[in-house]
């Protein structure tokens, strides 16, 4: 509302709130309030701190700092929300607050991590990168991040738009040395870089541990080689690449691989001693090759927890015998197979159970998500989606006892057949066995939004306590408390 002068009156109920929650905040003692600031966003954190005057000095003190275009904006993707001259406003008010609140710390407070998120844009990125290695040059910056947004969402970039976020990038790169030299997280989008691009992103983040692109490449069918003493961890999602190679990584712990386009293997493990962790998801079509898992893993037979992605589509794995997988997967532990489609057996996923004697925990997850599915008859063909079939397999340990797998979670469960008969068997195999956990379809928000006239299925999870005694029942088990129902 605003008075008889044309301005806006102060909102008195929320402006005696406000004052009331920095009384109530002023009374905490500073570790603990530094504490609680330090898990929200650091505007949001000197947003609460001007409340009260005994709390002003908090934010230079702050060790966590999580400076983001979208505390700014109060939307993350800048892209669909906003036109040109918002975006550049609001890049230019995150240039500004880095500088200020970096510039105005006490050198002698360690900066525990910083990240920054903000738009990839020439004039701002650079004083942003300046700011930083300002910073890195007068105190201690334990870990630094950056995260960047393009003006343009992947969507809506032709490849001249990729060409020339790629070239932004790496005249940001070249102004800003320092500053990269310096990162411990670099998270990269919507970018097309040259052959040696990437390798020169990384040749310059000398103290780089985590890697993130997305949409990234260097053209289509490109080969991404890979060196780095320090990288620990990273993710690919949607990249044009033909192959990564991670030539020579000894310090990568973790791999996520999403959405690749390679004919072939996506990934060749080259001396990469600490892989543990590897993710794959891709949405199979017809024409691509079915991965062999004894040649993809030949040089990595360190891998602990392994999740692949089926994305409701074609199984892009083949079931082979345990002689040939045994020597890569002998110290798996967990696995996680998720999105295998519905209405076609799994019993194939008992391969791993042959093939990892240290398996622990066995997760699958049956689904047809028909949010994100392609549909159409006409549509699925023209692109090479498969009809449903099932995976050629057969036992080749039928007296097989697993003493270390102590955990099955089923999501998706249904009262038929397939899962009743693939319990029991895992049941039989598994020896030690602790839980058996099973759920019913998974559900994000974007399912209310189905034709209720689409394919989707009712589901016949059972709900009530007599259903679920009735279905644990049937598994007849010799031991029916191991059955939980958790949806």
């Amino acid at each position: 509302m605003k008075n008889k002068n044309g301005r806006r009156r102060c909102n008195k109920p929320a402006r005696d709130a406000a004052a009331d929650d920095g009384g109530r905040l002023s009374k905490l003692p500073d570790d603990l309030l530094l504490n609680i600031l330090e898990r929200v966003d650091t505007l949001d954190a000197i947003r609460t701190c001007i409340l009260s005057k005994q709390t002003l000095k908090l934010p230079t003190m702050l060790s966590h700092l999580f400076i983001s275009v979208g505390s700014i904006s109060c939307h993350h993707n800048l892209a669909c929300e906003f036109g040109i001259d918002d975006i550049l406003r609001i890049s230019r008010a995150v240039a500004d607050v880095t500088d200020n609140i970096l510039s105005t710390r006490s050198p002698e407070i360690t900066v525990s991590k910083l990240k920054i998120r903000f738009v990839l844009i020439d004039r701002d990125c650079i004083s942003i990168g300046n700011s930083v290695a300002r910073a890195m040059a007068n105190q201690k910056v334990e870990a630094a991040e950056f995260e960047m947004v393009t003006e343009k969402a992947y969507a809506d970039c032709s490849p001249d738009d990729l060409l020339h976020f790629g070239s932004q990038f790496n005249a940001f790169l070249a102004a800003c040395p320092d500053a990269f030299a310096g990162l411990t997280c670099l998270w990269l989008r919507n970018m097309r870089f040259g052959e040696l691009g990437i390798p020169d992103i990384l040749s310059t983040c000398k103290r780089l541990e985590s890697l993130h692109l997305t949409h990234c490449d260097s053209g289509i069918h490109s080969v991404l080689q890979l060196e780095h003493a320090r990288l620990v961890e990273l993710e690919v999602n949607s990249g044009n690449f033909e192959r990564i190679e991670l030539t020579c990584l000894p310090k990568l712990q973790r791999v996520s691989y999403n959405n690749w386009f390679a004919y072939g293997d996506p990934i060749y493990f080259g001396f990469v001693p600490q892989l543990s962790k590897l993710s794959i998801a891709k949405t199979g079509v017809c024409w691509e090759k079915t991965l062999e898992l004894s040649q993809l893993f030949a040089n990595v037979p360190s891998i602990r927890d392994l999740h692949l992605d089926f994305e409701c589509e074609k199984i892009w794995v083949i079931p082979e015998r345990p002689n040939l997988l045994t020597p890569v997967l002998s110290k798996l532990q967990k696995v996680n197979l998720e999105n295998i489609p519905e209405g076609c057996d799994f019993a194939w996923t008992m391969f791993i159970l042959e093939a990892a004697p240290s398996l622990k925990e066995l997760c699958i997850t049956v689904w047809d998500h028909w949010c994100i599915m392609a549909t159409g008859k006409e549509f699925r063909e023209e692109r090479g989606y498969c009809e449903k079939a099932e995976v050629n397999w057969k036992t080749h340990v039928p007296d097989l006892k697993h003493k270390n797998l102590v955990k099955l979670t089923i999501y998706g469960f249904q009262p038929d057949d397939s899962f009743v008969r693939y319990i029991r068997r895992v049941a039989e195999v598994a020896v030690n066995m602790v839980e058996i956990s099973l759920h019913d379809r998974k559900v994000f928000g974007c399912c209310g939004d189905l034709d209720p006239k689409g394919k989707v299925c009712p589901s016949r999870y059972p709900r009530t306590a007599e259903e679920r005694k009735q279905r644990t029942e049937e598994l007849g088990l010799a031991s029916p408390s191991l059955v939980h129902f958790w949806s």
